[in-house]
């Protein structure tokens, strides 16, 4: 099934490309691969709430957020090979999360970004990943992802 039905199937809309706050793309080809760069959760242009995760953001927001920085990963990826249809799989996310010391809970955040990706693109969607903390991260965000595509 294409991308764009799954993800019409799935009632996603895919967000505009956010555009970038510093000098980098949002995404980069590279063989039958696409790299994107960090993905912050925007929304309309603005980030949805900033702050560490386990003190002014819940984790359970925070999983939001990481579904969100995935979409705007889609649509990053989409952007620099001319349609989400060209997309064929998930080969490793990377998720940062913004968090307080005692906060252990990374890859349940990361979660949110790991089952959209399953749920968009099945099993192809099934990848590697890491779920790292970070004291900050750009724009106060609570978190960042990063997505490698593979496309044809």
């Amino acid at each position: 099934m294409a991308v764009s039905q799954t993800l019409a199937d799935l009632g996603v809309t895919l967000p505009e490309v956010v555009p970038p706050v510093a000098a980098y793309l949002p995404a980069v080809v590279h063989g039958d691969l696409i790299y994107t760069s960090g993905q912050l959760p925007m929304t309309g242009g603005a980030l949805p709430a900033t702050g560490k995760v386990g003190g002014a953001v819940s984790a359970d927001d925070a999983k939001g957020y990481a579904r969100q920085s995935a979409l705007n990963a889609i649509a990053a990826a989409a952007a620099a090979v001319g349609g989400v249809d060209r997309l064929t799989g998930v080969v490793k996310v990377v998720g940062f999360v913004a968090s307080t010391p005692d906060f252990t809970g990374q890859p349940g955040v990361i979660n949110g970004a790991s089952e959209l990706l399953g749920q968009v693109f099945g099993e192809a969607g099934r990848h590697a990943r890491s779920a790292v903390a970070a004291p900050v991260l750009p724009l106060d965000s609570p978190v960042e992802v990063e997505v490698i595509f593979s496309y044809v």
